[in-house]
């Protein structure tokens, strides 16, 4: 849908809640943020002779949200470009204008709701299902969710399920048709269920969740493959230590090929009185060079936060991908106060998760490099957030031996300012009335 288009409904939109909005909740919420990076080896290695690159990408979205007593709604408008693809003086919208989040939820009761449309679908840190909010766009899943609540029990319970379909197409494919229901979205699944559970301890000790997924995915053909992923998420705290962990199984078929891969990690983190320090490790399963079965045996962190796991230049599961090297991370992280802002600084030892050779059939060393990212971050304003960061990877001979770029040294830097104001929210403006 053009951007223009949108851009009426929303306003349109506004003008039908607006009268609402005296007995009800009514939120209009906005936010810019521009992102200007330098990439010099930002996700792969460069190579010799090649230029960095320099670009700032904005993203932009007004967000609409309402709550009544029986149900609430949310809709969220989008535009994300890079500066300069558009021409000062232009006609034809860009196509980079879009609805970032459009549902609806219906409260059964205190405890159980229903939702339905276009949303975000993240739980616990996002290792596996997250909103991919440091991407301009986002990630975003239409879905419907059943949802039980009960904080007296601490308990949650989320049910999903999402099946897509082709954009439209014409009226006999939706009735009957060889071929009606094949999907043809790269990068998508056709159906997706799913069940989360999380259970907060009593006295803040800590969490369990619990996650069971199906992915069903289009084969090439018109049949059809199922992927399933297990997932055990405690957090415990002991004394001053929160320890945590992740642990994830892969099973099911993807074409003739069984799958059979795993996640491990585990971490600790120690308050002090100058800084807290984490230190904590991840092990993604690859495949062996000399593995010569058809078994998948590399784990994929499908729809997770990935920027925000294996170093921040983006290696390991985001764009260009690891193949089926998989990794094991070994980590540092801390955080320091700096004025009124903060600084966090984050180390990372990378090693191959599997056994690879060279092209002679020699086994590879299993470590990949050293990472060291380093993020500035203040609050200029209330609704104002300035992030500066720079990143350094050193290489070694097995990463570009395994990547396409022959650079050992590896650098990307970026600044990010975001301005994400509240334009209207009916609860405050009551309360001024009430002060008056």
């Amino acid at each position: 849908m053009k951007g223009t288009s949108l851009t009426t409904l929303l306003l349109l939109a506004l003008v039908l809640v607006c009268p609402l909005a005296v007995s009800a909740q009514f939120k209009l919420s906005a936010e810019v943020r521009p992102r200007t990076e330098f990439r010099n080896g930002f996700k792969t290695p460069t190579s010799s002779g090649f230029d960095p690159a320099f670009f700032t990408e904005q993203r932009s979205r007004l967000n609409v949200d309402f709550k009544d007593e029986k149900y609430a709604m949310r809709f969220s408008l989008q535009d994300v470009r890079i500066w300069g693809e558009v021409p000062q003086i232009f006609k034809e919208d860009a196509g980079t204008s879009f609805l970032s989040e459009a549902w609806g939820q219906y409260f059964v009761n205190e405890t159980f709701s229903v939702k339905a449309g276009r949303q975000i679908i993240s739980y616990d840190n996002q290792r596996f299902l997250g909103g991919l909010e440091w991407a301009q766009q986002g990630r975003r899943h239409d879905a419907l969710l059943f949802i039980k609540e009960d904080p007296e029990k601490k308990m949650k319970l989320h049910v999903g399920l999402a099946f897509n379909a082709d954009k439209d197409r014409l009226e006999p494919a939706y009735l009957q048709a060889p071929g009606a229901s094949f999907y043809s979205v790269a990068g998508n699944y056709k159906s997706l269920q799913y069940a989360w559970y999380n259970k907060t301890f009593d006295d803040k000790k800590g969490s369990l969740s619990l996650l069971a997924l199906n992915a069903t995915l289009q084969n090439p053909d018109s049949t059809v493959s199922n992927k399933q992923t297990f997932g055990i998420i405690p957090r415990i705290k002991a004394g001053k230590v929160m320890l945590a962990a992740d642990l994830y199984y892969q099973s099911g078929k993807i074409g003739d090929n069984k799958v059979n891969a795993f996640l491990a990690g585990a971490s600790a983190t120690l308050p002090t009185k100058a800084t807290p320090i984490t230190l904590g490790f991840e092990y993604i399963s690859g495949k062996d060079d000399d593995d010569d079965s058809s078994d998948i045996t590399n784990f994929s962190p499908d729809y997770g936060t990935n920027h925000a796991f294996n170093g921040l230049m983006d290696y390991f599961f985001v764009g260009p991908a690891n193949g089926n090297v998989g990794v094991i991370d070994l980590y540092l992280k801390t955080k320091f106060k700096v004025g009124k802002g903060a600084l966090l600084l984050h180390g990372h030892q990378f090693m191959t998760g599997s056994r690879q050779l060279d092209g002679e059939g020699q086994e590879l060393g299993s470590s990949m490099g050293f990472e060291l990212d380093a993020v500035f971050v203040k609050k200029l304003a209330p609704a104002v957030t300035l992030h500066v960061g720079a990143s350094a990877l050193l290489g070694t001979e097995t990463l570009t031996t395994l990547r396409a770029g022959n650079e050992k040294f590896n650098q990307w830097a970026w600044t990010m300012i975001t301005f994400k104001p509240t334009l209207f929210d009916s609860e405050e403006e009551k309360k001024k009335k009430k002060k008056k």
